[in-house]
């Protein structure tokens, strides 16, 4: 990434000089030469390089915007993984340290083993997301289609979400017109659901609110939305979301931890059924609804 970076910003500089040679060069001519004796087939061949060259600039300027846009990302990425990764292995860290050197009795002993077995599960989903994002990346995979529950499927995701953030059963409200049946993969969908369902309980304010609504079949589709009143997305980024390492604006990333990686596994996964996913927000602080199309069976 850095050497195709320097490589650019080396051309970038060629290609600036050039135009200034380019430029420098007519206005010698027409000063030497006066503006009758100039040969206006070598101005029209000097006008049209330059267009190209000042072209080309634009393009490797939007091209290198992009790449450090990226190279960014998977930064703040890796110091995310980082994070996930170190937090909970300090904790364990300690705990085990406390039990080694004296008795805390059966009590606290039982208290320290939960919170471990919370830290171990925090670090098997950090581990999980991020296999998670090279298996939905890989081409050479095809999900193994089946008729899929959906309703069922969304209840079991739904009681998961529920159990690891310890919410109410009003907390998530599940809402369907039929019990539609989808052709996927039943546990990439699983996949899906969950981390959707992740993002809408993360990125709420307490008490949290989600609906779960499933919709069809209407054109042998089925929709599935999936609403919060959290922090919202701002309308500029909303095609940006699904991008690899993407986070969202400032107010996003204070919220809640993360890698960047929910809603791009997410919208692989989908496609890989044949279907689609749109989010859609009225902006920050308005809350953001995921609409995912499947193919009806």
């Amino acid at each position: 990434m850095r050497r195709s970076i320097g490589f650019s910003l080396t051309l970038l500089s060629v290609s600036l000089l050039v135009v200034a040679s380019l430029g420098v060069g007519w206005q010698l001519l027409v000063l030497n030469r006066g503006i009758e004796d100039v040969d206006w087939a070598l101005v029209v061949a000097g006008a049209t390089g330059s267009l190209l060259i000042v072209a080309g600039l634009v393009w490797l300027c939007v091209w290198l915007l992009r790449e450090i846009g990226a190279n960014q990302r998977q930064r703040a990425f890796l110091d995310a993984v980082t994070h996930e990764m170190k937090t909970p292995l300090a904790s364990m860290r300690l705990y085990l340290d406390t039990l080694d050197r004296h008795d805390p009795g059966r009590t606290r002993r039982q208290e320290f083993l939960g919170r471990m077995r919370g830290d171990l599960e925090r670090l098997d989903r950090t581990v999980e997301q991020v296999l998670s994002a090279a298996r939905a990346e890989d081409r050479r995979v095809r999900a193994q289609l089946e008729r899929v529950p959906l309703s069922d499927l969304l209840r079991r995701c739904i009681a998961e979400i529920q159990q690891i953030h310890q919410l109410p059963d009003r907390a998530v409200a599940f809402e369907s017109d039929v019990d539609a049946q989808v052709r996927g993969s039943a546990g990439e969908l699983a996949v899906v659901f969950h981390n959707l369902l992740e993002n809408a309980v993360k990125y709420s304010d307490a008490p949290v609110e989600v609906s779960v609504r499933v919709r069809g079949p209407v054109d042998g589709r089925v929709n599935v939305e999936i609403r919060d009143r959290g922090v919202g997305i701002p309308s500029d980024e909303l095609r940006k979301i699904f991008q690899r390492f993407y986070r969202a604006g400032r107010d996003v990333q204070r919220t809640a931890s993360g890698l960047g990686l929910g809603l791009f596994i997410v919208r692989n996964l989908v496609r890989r059924q044949g279907g689609r996913v749109v989010a859609r927000s009225d902006g920050s602080g308005q809350g953001s609804r995921f609409v995912v199309t499947l193919r009806a069976c």
